[in-house]
Parts: C-alpha cells; sequence; structure tokens
C-alpha cells in the first residue's frame, strides 16, 4: 500500500472514516514496537491477530505498525493490570474510549461545554 493510499475502517480508524495521507507516513516495525512499548515481539503478535493493534504486512511479509502502536499497546497494557480485563473486553473497552474521544472531539467543535446539554 503506497503512502497516500486511503486508510479505511478495516484499518482501525472507525466505521466510514477514510483518511489520506498527505506526506509519507513512518511506519515501524515489530521490533521497533515491541522495544518502546517493552512487550515481547510475540505478544504483539497475538495482539495484532486479536485485532486489538492495527498493523499491516509490507512488501516482505513484515508486520509495520503505524507510530502510535506503541502508545495503544501501553493503553492496553493498563487495562488490563488496572481492570484485569480479559483481551475481548479490552477490545469492546477499547472501541468504546475511541467513540468517547470522537464525541467530545464534536462537542468541542460545536461550541459546546461538555458540562451542558443539547435540550437545555
Amino acid at each position: 500500500m503506497s503512502s497516500n493510499a486511503p486508510r479505511t475502517s478495516a484499518q482501525g480508524r472507525g466505521p466510514g472514516i477514510v483518511e489520506y495521507a498527505l506526506v509519507p507516513v513512518p511506519h515501524l516495525s515489530l521490533d521497533a514496537v515491541a522495544r518502546r512499548s517493552g512487550l515481547h515481539p510475540d505478544l504483539v503478535r497475538r495482539l495484532v491477530a486479536l485485532g486489538l493493534v492495527p498493523a499491516r504486512r509490507d512488501a516482505a511479509g513484515r508486520l509495520v505498525f503505524a507510530p502510535t502502536a506503541p502508545a495503544t499497546l501501553a493503553r492496553i497494557q493498563r487495562l488490563r493490570a488496572g481492570l484485569s480485563l480479559n483481551y475481548a473486553s479490552i477490545g469492546l473497552v477499547l472501541d468504546l474510549l475511541d467513540r468517547i474521544g470522537q464525541l467530545e472531539a464534536a462537542l468541542r467543535r460545536s461550541g459546546m461545554r461538555s458540562d451542558q446539554t443539547p435540550w437545555t
């Protein structure tokens, strides 16, 4: 996939959202992500297989990650350790946290304070 190809929800951004890279986006190797997150590469592979961390394969078939992958892995580890969630539950919580972030961003764009309600 070239750097200016559309990025769709299959790559982890949400339903119907398409992004176009205007500049080349650097990608991280499996070893770099594992090193930056402090996790074993096998665990990172397992989290990719579970769909918790988006990754793609390069031309050689190696996993490559977005620069945000270490932060996502850190969030997963915090949820697992802090709330004792299993990986299936973590997927749901990550989706809900992403949705909350989108709704908060929409509120900020609309100029509405978070303590206001639309019906008041």
